[in-house]
């Protein structure tokens, strides 16, 4: 195609595309989450969705998707994981639980709280932190 049959052909198509763009309806798109969710409705719709995940994939989708938020869940949403990725029996997806809880954490502290209010389960279902599998 020559330079010249190119600025032709895109003159004439100038005007099409306008007329399509002002006759054609703008599509708006609705979150399902207009209103900001409070943090007790965030732990207890992760909760839910942890206890009813029947697979690896939806465990995971789910963490990475629960992860995502500016927000640390609550233990309740942890232990829901935990035993998930254990009915799943996904060890390592269990033990990258705690791996995110550290990043999400403001210190070493809030971490350490998870690990208590967790042991008994943890011990339960035996998994382990990463610190724990690499301190030996």
């Amino acid at each position: 195609m020559s330079l010249g049959l190119l600025r032709t052909s895109l003159r004439s198509s100038r005007p099409m595309v306008a007329s399509l763009a002002r006759s054609a309806p703008l599509a708006v798109r609705h979150s399902s989450h207009a209103a900001a969710e409070d943090y007790d409705s965030f732990n207890k719709r992760y909760a839910d969705f942890f206890a009813g995940a029947q697979d690896l994939f939806e465990l995971q989708r789910g963490l990475n998707n629960c992860f995502a938020y500016d927000l640390v869940p609550s233990q309740q949403v942890v232990e829901e994981a935990l035993k998930a990725a254990r009915r799943v029996n996904d060890y390592s997806t269990a033990v990258r639980i705690f791996e995110g809880l550290k990043e999400k954490v403001e210190n070493p502290a809030q971490y350490q709280a998870y690990l208590d209010a967790t042991e008994a389960l943890r011990k339960d279902l035996g998994v382990a932190t990463r610190e724990e599998l690499y301190s030996a």
